[in-house]
């Protein structure tokens, strides 16, 4: 009695509603992706199609460095270089040699940097493009190797180079091997430079650590993607050392270039044409 004090007496004339629950048509989730910024569901076709940007927030998503290559190289031109270089466990760092098995069996495979020539607009130059899924884009003994070689290459050869940087930093599990990469590559960088070569730098979401502190940085035009985070150690970290609240926007592509830091911001769907007038302007290729 007590228990069902507060139950509404059924109508008998009207008998139980009956709800329609039939489910509505569903998308399979490998065909959809959420923006990270406005939160629409994209389709992944549509997104593909306009160069992975969002077209309602102008959001740029983290891409392959093979699907970069491919955005910007002419069709069919793009030659690789030191494809056969990759990380080894020089250190014997434990569970590194896991680490690098499971990276390797991603969409990425096995690159970590991937380096060649092409042509962008017709004009011939070196491109290399960092790889953001192979452990976060680290920089470790083989990205810097590849990355000298071919600044040493573009050299020899009088080409410029155009390189996209997307970094967590150098690899931790390479010690000082993968920093002394930050020297390294900043040679060859000079002396490409001092060769009176051009050299264009692309930063992408993020590029941070030793990337951005050493050839990232040392391009003649710096080029930055919308959003991108850049900067050197993380924006918490610098809170806590220097005790006080960093300004909003901090470290975004849009404040480094308010800043200086930055030569301009690029969009992804008209960053060929910008390269291929760059390098017809100041490397005087002759298409």
């Amino acid at each position: 009695m007590i228990r069902g004090i507060f139950r509404h007496p059924k109508n008998e004339l009207e008998g139980e509603i009956k709800w329609n629950r039939t489910p509505g048509p569903s998308v399979p989730e490998e065909m959809c992706v959420t923006c990270p910024s406005c939160r629409k569901m994209l389709f992944r076709d549509a997104l593909a199609e306009n160069s992975d940007v969002c077209p309602r927030c102008g959001w740029h998503f983290q891409i392959s460095a093979r699907r970069r290559v491919a955005l910007i190289a002419d069709e069919g031109t793009f030659q690789e270089r030191d494809a056969d270089i990759a990380s080894r466990n020089l250190l014997g760092f434990p569970g590194y040699d896991e680490k690098l098995r499971r990276a390797r069996r991603t969409e990425s495979g096995s690159d970590e940097v991937v380096c060649g020539t092409c042509r962008i607009g017709g004009c011939p130059c070196c491109l290399f493009a960092m790889e953001p899924a192979f452990m976060m884009g680290s920089m470790g003994t083989a990205v810097g190797e590849k990355i000298t070689r071919l600044f040493e290459f573009a050299e020899k050869s009088r080409l410029p180079v155009v390189g996209f940087t997307a970094s967590g930093g150098a690899r931790m599990q390479e010690g000082i091997l993968a920093l002394m990469q930050m020297a390294k590559t900043s040679g060859a960088v000079r002396r490409h430079s001092d060769a009176g070569l051009l050299y264009v730098a692309v930063l992408t979401n993020p590029t941070t650590g030793g990337v951005t502190a050493s050839f990232a940085m040392e391009a003649d035009i710096i080029l930055a993607e919308p959003g991108a985070l850049i900067g050197f150690a993380g924006p918490r970290v610098i809170e806590q050392t220097m005790r006080q609240k960093l300004p909003q926007g901090f470290q975004s592509a849009e404040f480094l270039l308010e800043k200086g830091f930055v030569d301009r911001i690029s969009n992804r769907k008209t960053q060929k044409a910008l390269l291929s007038r760059l390098l017809e302007f100041h490397a005087g290729c002759t298409k």
